[in-house]
Parts: C-alpha cells; sequence; structure tokens
C-alpha cells in the first residue's frame, strides 16, 4: 500500500487541553495504519464562535498513511469520541471542545464531498491553524491556491497580527 502524507490540525478547550492534544497524538501514533512524522509545539489561541469560551490549545501533526481519505476521517472521529467529543445535531458549532481534529490535508489531493473537503476549506483564513502548521511544514504547498503554508502565514501576518503565542505548557 502507499504511503500518504496528512497534515492535522488539533485543538481543545475544555478540561486539560494539553492532555488532550497528546492523547489524541498518541492515540494517531499507535494507529498500525498511520506514523507521525511531526508534530508542532502547542499554541495559546483565542476562540473563534460564540462568546464566553476558555482559550484554546491548537497544535498541527504531519503523518503518513496507508489509509484513505474517508478511512483517516474515521479513524479521527474514532479518536474524538474516545476522548469525549460530542459531535451531535445538539453541540454548538465553533463551541467549546474536549478535541477538534481537522484533517487539512492528504497528499495534494483536491476532494469536495459533503462530508468530506480536501484541503481543508478554512485552513488558510485561520492564523490557529496555519501558525502550527507552519512550524513542521513551512513549504507545503496548499493544493488549491498553490503558495506555501508560510507564505499563507506571513500574508495573513501583515493583514492582521493573528491572535496565536506559544502556550507554556510543554
Amino acid at each position: 500500500m502507499p504511503l500518504h502524507r496528512a497534515h492535522i490540525a488539533l485543538g481543545a478547550n475544555l478540561a486539560d487541553r494539553a492532555a488532550a492534544i497528546a492523547a489524541a497524538i498518541d492515540a494517531l501514533a499507535s494507529h498500525p495504519a498511520i506514523a507521525l512524522i511531526a508534530q508542532s509545539s502547542l499554541h495559546d489561541t483565542e476562540p473563534l464562535g460564540p462568546p464566553d469560551q476558555p482559550r484554546y490549545l491548537n497544535a498541527a501533526v504531519a503523518i503518513d498513511t496507508t489509509l484513505s481519505p474517508h478511512a483517516l476521517i474515521g479513524a479521527m472521529l474514532d479518536i474524538e469520541r474516545a476522548l469525549g467529543r460530542d459531535r451531535s445535531a445538539d453541540a454548538l458549532r465553533w463551541g467549546p471542545r474536549t478535541i477538534d481534529l481537522d484533517l487539512l490535508t492528504y497528499a495534494d489531493l483536491t476532494l469536495s464531498e459533503p462530508a468530506l473537503t480536501i484541503p481543508h476549506p478554512r485552513m488558510h483564513e485561520r492564523a490557529f491553524v496555519l501558525a502550527p502548521l507552519a512550524e513542521i511544514a513551512p513549504d507545503l504547498i496548499h493544493p488549491v491556491l498553490r503558495r506555501s503554508i508560510a507564505d499563507l502565514l506571513d500574508a495573513m501576518e501583515h493583514s492582521q497580527p493573528p491572535p496565536v503565542q506559544s502556550a507554556d505548557t510543554p
């Protein structure tokens, strides 16, 4: 089976945020069809969405996998469920969460389906995604925009200061 490089964003803003991200990374790394290649530091960020919710910790990982994009999303959703994530219809969009895993890229694939869009459709608009991703894959080319992650982050930083800072948490 061929290996495919994928990039995943992780975020958490409930309970022990660092522990939730570490547990999600451990779960990804322990999957038999996933090899962890790189992981960013943790970034402390303002929440996007409803007010009065705790700050987020965000990170990004690069993996190699033999899973298809759909199987990878399935594994990511399983990890979220195991760590207490509620994705039911009652869950608040962009609300607080124990853990969030988003598939950012999968090789150079572009895909637009109701349940899966690759690359992530808003990744280039979010400093809390781009900053951790730029740590581990600055030269990664966005498959649609044809610009590097470092360039996208630089353009965002020059248009407005991103609400991202490295977290003191290991």
